[in-house]
């Protein structure tokens, strides 16, 4: 059993990671400063397992907030970091809050991990954004990375040099981990994707409209060169990507790892467009979604999906839910917030 700090660890991906972290049997302790989530769902977590996680409502990008943090636990055995700003469009309106946020929060981290001259295996949180669009497809960890399409993007190019850097001249252990596009909830429907605000997400804005909370979906872009002229993504369900988060820091606990600093890809291998999303949505759901074309959003590729080969050789993990479960489990999580 270890003892898993996980920043972030009230928001989508994180509160998914810290259930697979107690079904695991080992002990999170959960970091979230609410910018974006509810308190509540620390009660979804104990709901589905039976465990509420020591919480701290702290902001990481206050040096003295993460100085606390390791200062009262100083037996952390891991931490898995995934507190950070994370949307493409809000990130091109809003810059300086996006890299003062998310790599603030990984310095003072990884600033800490040194003082303590502890081996405390980091996994990091970053993204398919690295490799802006790539040029061949699906995308290799060697595909090049090339110059960010957004702030967002560039603040998880960035972070991954910070922690190559600190890894070599601090002996940290580190995975990064770039995923694709989470979707889906836990199938218990007690926690799920929980936006604040209106949505900067695909499958959030999908279930709000079918649910009638919002009039219209936006599919942002009818013109691209893809086989419907709409985006191609990749999308992957929350829990298997959380339970990628479990595998990669066991491998670090076990010093399995082949390099210091290690990076691969999290997501299915399979591409689809919106528009294929959205007829995906309401084969499952039995509803009809009212949505509209509107201009190409700034900071978006054309397409982007994962090439899986490193992933499920080196880690022995591999998506396992489809599309169809995906959707089906976001619009039941749609669901039982419609009755709270």
């Amino acid at each position: 059993m270890a003892k898993i700090l996980i920043t972030g660890g009230l928001g989508y991906i994180g509160s998914h990671t810290a259930v697979a972290l107690i079904e695991k049997g080992h002990t999170p302790v959960v970091v979230d400063n609410l910018s974006n989530t509810r308190i509540d769902v620390l009660e979804g977590i104990e709901k589905i397992t039976g465990v509420r996680p020591e919480f701290h409502q702290l902001d990481l990008a206050i040096a003295t907030d993460v100085a606390y943090l390791f200062r009262t636990h100083n037996d952390l055995d891991g931490i898995i970091h995934f507190a950070a700003y994370k949307a493409v469009g809000e990130s091109v309106a809003e810059p300086l809050k996006y890299y003062n946020n998310n790599l603030t929060s990984l310095i003072y981290l990884l600033q800490e991990i040194a003082k303590g001259q502890r081996d405390i295996p980091f996994i990091f949180s970053s993204s398919c954004t690295v490799y802006g669009q790539a040029k061949d497809l699906p995308i290799t960890e060697v595909a090049p990375v090339v110059p960010a399409e957004s702030p967002y993007g560039n603040t998880k190019q960035i972070g991954e040099e910070i922690i190559k850097d600190a890894v070599a001249a601090n002996g940290i252990k580190a995975i990064a981990l770039r995923y694709f596009n989470p979707i889906g909830a836990h199938e218990s429907a007690a926690i799920g994707e929980l936006p604040l605000g209106v949505p900067q997400n695909l499958i959030p804005f999908v279930t709000q409209t079918a649910a009638g909370i919002r009039e219209q979906l936006s599919i942002f872009g009818n013109d691209y060169p893809t086989r419907d002229g709409t985006a191609i993504r990749d999308y992957i369900h929350v829990v298997d990507l959380a339970e990628a988060h479990i595998i990669a820091v066991e491998r670090l606990l076990a010093q399995e790892n082949e390099l210091p600093f290690e990076v691969f890809n999290l997501g299915t291998g399979e591409g689809s467009t919106v528009l294929e999303v959205v007829e995906a949505f309401e084969r499952v759901s039995g509803m009809k979604l009212n949505y509209r074309f509107a201009p190409r959003r700034p900071g978006d590729v054309i397409a982007a999906y994962a090439d899986t080969k490193k992933v499920n050789e080196k880690l022995g993990w591999k998506a396992k839910r489809s599309l169809d479960a995906s959707l089906a489990s976001a619009w039941a999580w749609q669901q039982r917030l419609g009755k709270d």
